[in-house]
């Protein structure tokens, strides 16, 4: 048997690009880009705005805000029970998937799940459902009313099971451009209209993921999902591409994906707070720094974007307002950034500023070197 073709990490980091659309903006939808992404980051609301502008010709804000007012675009936990913004469409198919993954978590990952091991889960979740039916509510509001129905437990570890095990639905203003206001959910049923499902299969998934984040492992799948799907990846195997990365490792892929030379040249591009980019492998070489992590994105609590030069994460962005200006703080990993390297992030840092700010007076600093 002849030996799996080797790819390189630029080679890696080219086809990572070229389906997350960073390559070049392409003209298309927000729902088609959302739905290309298998869906996008969104603790944050305003972030999938920033990955959609990074990504888009001509993107405006108020296309996604129209998309989450009107129900097609919905903030649910999805992989790795993180917040993700999703059409409905996908909400339907992508959510039974990871349903048990929500259960899973809550009673054998968090602390809440162990204070009620002796409580009646389905009752609570029963009760979750009628309560959080009625209307949009906080978290806060749904313990309180749990207190009062199941006075022997506690109502946060109660609001949390619900939270995590019945299928929830983040409800605006949260989540529209600019949209503030306490966090509130309701019941997948009450915002769309049914229960989730039916579901997609578990192939669909894989040859999803790959189709936006290949080529990749099983580890690299199971990374991005919480989900273990190795009997999927053997299943699809004969209709698959095999790699090999440069350590050995198995990768597959979709036999038409795009894979580029790993030496053509790519644009700077700044992305919000943990972008999907950077979450959707096991190996996050292809993207990141070799030695570094996730955690350099946080400081004094507060998360920044990642800047993308010749592809690969360089520095951090951080917006803010300084002396009346809307500012862009880029603050480089380990040594300052040469002058032929700023002036293209500048250059696009000035674009976003436009697109965060219209209308105010802009302005790009860079820091010092990150510690």
């Amino acid at each position: 048997m002849a030996a799996s073709p080797s790819l390189d990490r630029r080679a890696l980091n080219r086809a990572l690009l070229a389906r997350q659309l960073l390559l070049k903006r392409h003209t298309a939808t927000a729902t088609a880009t959302i739905e290309r992404l298998v869906g996008m980051q969104a603790q944050a609301p305003n972030l999938p705005y920033i990955g959609l502008w990074s990504r888009l010709t001509e993107f405006r804000a108020d296309e996604l805000s129209r998309l989450v007012e009107t129900r097609k675009a919905v903030r649910i936990s999805l992989m790795r029970n993180t917040i993700h913004l999703v059409t409905a469409r996908d909400a339907f198919g992508i959510k039974p998937l990871f349903m048990t993954l929500g259960e899973r978590g809550f009673l054998r990952g968090s602390p809440w799940g162990r204070d009620l091991r002796d409580a009646d889960i389905p009752a609570i979740a029963r009760a979750g459902v009628e309560i959080m039916g009625e209307k949009p509510r906080t978290i806060a509001d749904l313990a309180r009313q749990l207190a009062k129905r199941f006075p022997d437990h506690d109502g946060v570890a109660m609001a949390y099971g619900v939270r995590y095990m019945v299928p929830l639905v983040f409800t605006p203003p949260r989540g529209l451009w600019g949209g503030k206001g306490l966090v509130t959910l309701t019941t997948f049923e009450a915002w769309l209209g049914g229960l989730p499902g039916p579901s997609f299969t578990e192939d669909v998934l894989v040859r999803r993921y790959l189709a936006a984040f290949g080529p990749s492992s099983v580890a690299d799948m199971r990374a991005w999902s919480g989900l273990a799907m190795r009997a999927a990846f053997e299943r699809l195997r004969p209709k698959l591409k095999i790699f090999r990365d440069q350590n050995g490792h198995e990768l597959f892929d979709l036999p038409q994906a795009p894979r580029p030379d790993g030496e053509i040249r790519v644009p700077v591009r700044l992305l919000p707070d943990y972008d999907n980019i950077l979450l959707g492998h096991s190996d996050r070489t292809r993207i990141m720094p070799h030695g570094k992590h996730l955690g350099m994105f946080s400081s004094n609590g507060v998360t920044q974007g990642s800047v993308l030069v010749d592809g690969f994460v360089r520095a951090m962005w951080k917006p803010g307002t300084q002396e009346g200006a809307a500012t862009v703080v880029v603050t480089p990993f380990v040594k300052p950034l040469p002058k032929v390297e700023q002036s293209p992030i500048a250059e696009e840092a000035m674009k976003l500023l436009g697109f965060l700010a219209p209308g105010a007076k802009h302005e790009v600093r860079f820091a010092k070197p990150a510690p």
